[in-house]
């Protein structure tokens, strides 16, 4: 049986699963800012999701394919972005070599395919998702689709894709939250502040991450002074960051009411992940319930 979001929530070990996550994120960052800039902000996400499966086959679609006017449409109808918005993420996906014509496509319609580079990045974030679930009930979800990593990524993406679109948890998660996922390189500045956290005790209202320096973000993410600070500035003024001294000196923390709409944010996705993991490959685990596993 799949884990479930408040399975995933109520176990305090899913922290280093979190935690593990960001940094994962932040690695794929540093080897390519170009590709990572694609997880950058929940829109950007969400379009490279719903590009992904329509080429492989959306579960709502009778046929698989991919091609500019589906592609806004799908993300004017799921609320995702205008039809201007998509269509020049098309544009720049191609221009990045992120996408291609696809050979032998029908000449009335410019069908698209991912290119190597793109399947590689979006199946290397899916396969780090399922060595994480694996690490808390022992499964092999990971090694399975690394055997096969084509074929797995075309069957389970797409389930994933439509799960995460269709989910409020996934897209809305908190008011915090929300503020760096839709702001530019925000969900990057998000996962390297989480990425500082020693720990998480439950009770804790704040929990202080060590001093941070501004300048290391703006190098590190490529993000202006005054973007920075203005969400920094808008994230204190909504209490859920902070530093311990004024004029922002001292230790920085975050509120537990951030860290918490975070962890539930990657326990709503987590759970999506594993239901699409086990509909194809079946449970994870078949020797002990795994319920007796995360107590």
């Amino acid at each position: 049986m799949a884990f479930t979001a408040e399975t995933l929530a109520a176990d305090d070990r899913f922290l280093a699963a979190i935690l593990h996550c960001a940094d994962q994120m932040l690695a794929i960052y540093r080897e390519s800012p170009r590709i990572a800039s694609i997880f950058a902000a929940q829109q950007r996400w969400l379009m490279a999701h719903a590009g992904f499966a329509l080429h492989y086959g959306h579960p709502d679609y009778e046929k698989s394919g991919l091609y500019s006017g589906r592609f806004i449409d799908f993300a004017v109808k799921n609320d995702i972005a205008s039809r201007n918005t998509a269509a020049a993420f098309m544009q720049e996906m191609l221009a990045y070599r992120f996408l291609r014509p696809a050979p032998g496509a029908d000449k009335r319609t410019r069908y698209l395919e991912p290119t190597e580079i793109a399947e590689q990045h979006f199946t290397r974030w899916l396969v780090t998702h399922m060595m994480i679930l694996d690490s808390l009930d022992g499964g092999k979800r990971a090694d399975r689709i690394a055997a096969e990593p084509t074929a797995m990524m075309a069957a389970i993406q797409p389930r994933i894709a439509k799960a995460i679109i269709g989910s409020q948890a996934v897209r809305s998660p908190g008011p915090t939250f929300n503020l760096f996922n839709w702001a530019n390189s925000g969900g990057l500045v998000m996962d390297y502040l989480i990425s500082r956290l020693p720990e998480f005790p439950r009770t804790a209202e704040r929990v202080a991450v060590g001093p941070l320096s501004l300048r290391e973000i703006r190098d590190q993410f490529m993000i202006s002074n005054t973007h920075l600070k203005r969400l920094l500035t808008q994230a204190a003024t909504m209490e859920s960051v902070g530093w311990t001294e004024p004029s922002r000196k001292g230790e920085f923390w975050l509120s537990r009411r951030f860290i918490l709409e975070y962890w539930n944010y990657q326990a709503a996705k987590f759970a999506i992940v594993d239901a699409a993991a086990e509909a194809v490959l079946g449970p994870a685990v078949l020797d002990e319930p795994r319920a007796r596993r995360v107590v």
